[in-house]
């Protein structure tokens, strides 16, 4: 509408008192991730000096309209730059491992062969990390990252894994994906080269979560993945293991909780679409009976993830690990409790297994690229990387 002579002198007064507000709102406008509140803004910002109110009351509930439409405007447009801001956060991506956790004697672990052990844990996380930083997803990261662990004989996991009471191996893993809650795991497995693509297969070919013995190896077969003679998978190492065993506690005698069994693998991983996903491989414990099976492959013991929470991989005692359902207690602590992942860990590995007497560790990656990497032994041999490229890998406390 036309301005008369007087209403536009006093609404020229008007603006000029809130020019410096008006010129910030129609900054944060152009600020603003929406277009369309972007507009709100710049329009209603205006309507004070576009108008031509006739009476007191006009000019009243016109400028308690500005007021209300202004004040709406920055809040929704806020949220929106909010919501923005923590879609970025979201885009972070990182990848933690472990290569076992139990009794690490640094006098027994030489210059030369911790050389070689944090080699091979840089080249998993390099590997990971290259899948991740070409927008791969986290399940794809983790195997790939286990796989390396496996086919290195310095691990408990693939070759090199630790031998049973009969002199061969028996292999479990498992994998779990955070969006879907989807498992897939083998047991007691004594021909499959990588038991950590065996237990994916389980969890995109077929119906189940797990597979044991004959019957995961035949599957494994079935669908191509590699197989090998049991014999490739045994070291000279691992037979003096078995025979020091053997000799020390007699043949009736179960199996060992120390040293002998360091070397269980694990990786979690958060990609860059916000997904969790966790995978675990071991050869278990040496010297143990036959069809023995630990928490690696038992979803919510050794192996966990949940969009919703964290992604974990857990090493040590087994037994322990399977009653006190250790990898979903952290993250049930996290759901219920709304622990941190720091919190929710520690209060697992350094209070509840510790009260219990069971040894070993954890990692673990929340869906905010937060990691944690507790353990109650002497050593624990581990490692993380992020967006920056960088690998950080560690062996003691």
């Amino acid at each position: 509408m036309e301005c008369n002579k007087t209403s536009f002198r006093l609404l020229k007064a008007r603006c000029r008192t809130s020019e410096v507000a008006v010129d910030s709102i129609l900054g944060l406008a152009k600020q603003c991730p929406s277009p369309k509140l972007g507009s709100a803004i710049r329009m209603k910002s205006g309507i004070s000096c576009k108008t031509s109110p006739s009476n007191k009351r006009a000019k009243r509930i016109e400028w308690m309209l500005v007021t209300i439409a202004t004040v709406g405007a920055l809040f929704f447009c806020g949220c929106a730059m909010m919501k923005k801001t923590d879609q970025t956060t979201k885009e972070s991506f990182c990848l933690v491992i472990h290569g076992g956790a139990g009794v690490i004697s640094r006098t027994e672990l030489t210059g030369r062969k911790e050389a070689d052990y944090r080699a091979v844990l840089e080249e998993s996380l390099q590997t990971g990390f290259r899948i991740l930083a070409t927008n791969g997803t986290s399940l794809d990261a983790v195997a790939a990252a286990v796989r390396v662990m496996e086919d290195s004989p310095l691990f408990n996991a693939g070759k090199g894994a630790v031998l049973n009471q009969e002199g061969v191996v028996e292999l479990d893993a498992a994998v779990m994906e955070g969006s879907t809650l989807k498992a897939g795991a083998v047991a007691a497995a004594r021909e499959i080269r990588n038991p950590i693509d065996a237990a994916r297969a389980v969890m995109e070919r077929t119906p189940h979560v797990l597979l044991v013995g004959p019957g995961a190896d035949a599957f494994a077969k079935e669908t191509g993945l590699p197989t090998e003679r049991p014999e490739y998978f045994i070291t000279e190492p691992r037979r003096k293991q078995l025979r020091e065993i053997m000799d020390k506690k007699g043949a009736r005698s179960e199996a060992s909780h120390g040293n002998s069994n360091i070397g269980t693998v694990g990786a979690a991983a958060l990609d860059q679409s916000g997904n969790l996903a966790a995978g675990t491989s071991t050869g278990g414990l040496a010297g143990k009976r036959m069809g023995r099976v630990g928490d690696s492959p038992i979803i919510g013991a050794g192996t966990f993830a949940d969009n919703a929470t964290c992604a974990v991989s857990g090493t040590g005692h087994g037994e322990f690990f399977i009653r006190y359902g250790v990898a979903r207690d952290i993250s049930d602590l996290m759901k219920y409790r709304k622990l941190t992942l720091q919190q929710a860990s520690d209060e697992v590995v350094m209070k509840t297994l510790v009260k219990a007497g069971g040894e070993g560790g954890v990692i673990a990656v929340d869906h905010s690229g937060n990691i944690a990497m507790p353990f109650n032994s002497e050593g624990m041999y581990r490692g993380y990387i992020r967006q920056d490229g960088k690998p950080h890998v560690s062996i003691y406390r």
